[in-house]
């Protein structure tokens, strides 16, 4: 028996993940486009790192608050307050070493083994690998293609529930598709929660990369306070910030201490003078966010137009998130695909199969980039796609 054998069966399975196959494949190549991650191409802004390092510089570097520091907590209820037009307490929010981690925490106090957790694909493959790490089982439900975007079927998410259902994951705006749920669905995909005795998990991460205006519609728009919904968020995406590894959890005032517990074995916390950079971003940065949003809104239609004009795509313009997924005529196996596009036109995408059920004859294009690298881009791949024989 090799030593590989003597692992769990959960560590031993957990599959690559094909957007870092892509990645270390095109990223040495001079000249490639890198449009395969989900992020933007600016660094931190100075606001935010110069608190970082001024904190730094004092000397916080000690352990601390489990559940992060109180001004970040309070920085939170303000946001929070400003967006959603109502109060929040810093009870409410804990500080977590990234999305990733709230959502590993949220997991961990909802499942185990024998359990499952449903999730709509196609889906960031994250999710469904920490699940099984947790011990339970993904579920998938597909969301519906259709020719005016991608639907949550809620027949089909009630007929995946069993008796070992114990939670639904949300992601809204998605990634990778960009499906925005209206205050409808939500409402629907609650009311199910409640009937079946579930949680939620709400990752809404990319509730401000809306372009219909304003913010995303959120399930705090929908729920009462004693509603089994833990939402899971991350610094990431809306301050330039991916590679701090810093998010939160927004949960019932009544689950705090378990959290704390949770992130004591876990993490033992996020280190302060991060925090400190995390209440800058709140407090400093929604002209910030503001740019961002905006500009992601005119590399979308750059983008969409140009797919659309070759005849050959498929593509739902996104209502949210800041990703194209897109299908070619006549290509089934986007892997290879992804490959042969990172050579012949030097634009790296992630491969559909890394989302799942539904979505492996597509690709996942982060337009989040500055206007006219998504154009060259989009000369790419468009002249790549006009040299395919016909399907």
């Amino acid at each position: 028996m090799s030593i590989l054998q003597h692992l769990r069966s959960e560590a031993r399975n957990a599959p690559e993940s094909d957007i870092v196959a892509a990645m270390n494949y095109g990223r040495a190549r001079a000249g490639t486009i890198p449009l395969w991650a989900g992020e933007g191409d600016l660094p931190t802004p100075g606001f935010i790192t110069q608190a970082a390092q001024a904190a730094l510089a004092a000397g916080e570097t000690f352990y601390t608050w489990q559940r992060g520091i109180p001004e970040l907590r309070q920085a939170l209820a303000g946001y929070h307050e400003r967006h959603f037009g109502r109060s929040f307490a810093p009870e409410e929010f804990l500080i977590t070493g990234s999305g990733m981690h709230a959502i590993q925490l949220a997991l961990q106090a909802t499942t185990g083994a024998g359990d499952e957790a449903i999730y709509l694909t196609p889906a960031w493959p994250n999710f469904a690998g920490a699940t099984g790490l947790a011990g339970a089982m993904p579920v998938p439900v597909p969301l519906r293609e259709t020719d005016n975007g991608w639907i949550c079927d809620i027949d089909r998410v009630a007929d995946a529930i069993t008796e070992r259902t114990r939670v639904l994951f949300i992601n809204t705006p998605s990634n990778p598709t960009g499906w925005t749920a209206d205050l409808d669905t939500l409402r629907q995909l609650l009311n199910l929660a409640r009937e079946r005795n579930l949680w939620i998990i709400a990752d809404e991460i990319y509730t401000l990369f809306y372009y219909s205006g304003g913010r995303a519609p959120s399930f705090l728009d929908v729920m009462e306070p004693d509603d089994r919904v833990l939402f899971v968020n991350s610094f990431s995406k809306n301050w330039a910030m991916t590679g701090w590894r810093i998010g939160w959890l927004r949960t019932h005032p009544d689950l705090q201490q378990v959290f704390e517990n949770l992130i004591q074995y876990s993490t033992s916390g996020v280190a302060q003078f991060m925090q400190r950079g995390a209440i800058a971003a709140l407090e400093q940065g929604e002209g910030f966010i503001q740019e961002q949003v905006e500009r992601a809104h005119k590399a979308r239609d750059i983008l969409a137009s140009a797919l659309l004009d070759t005849g050959r795509v498929r593509v739902s313009v996104p209502q949210g998130a800041f990703y194209a997924f897109f299908a070619v005529d006549g290509i089934v196996d986007s892997r290879s695909a992804t490959f042969e596009i990172i050579d012949k036109a030097g634009v790296g995408l992630a491969p559909g199969t890394a989302f799942g059920a539904g979505g492996e004859a597509h690709f996942r294009l982060c337009f989040h980039r500055r206007l006219d690298q998504i154009e060259q881009a989009t000369e790419r791949l468009t002249d790549w796609i006009r040299t395919l024989p016909a399907a």
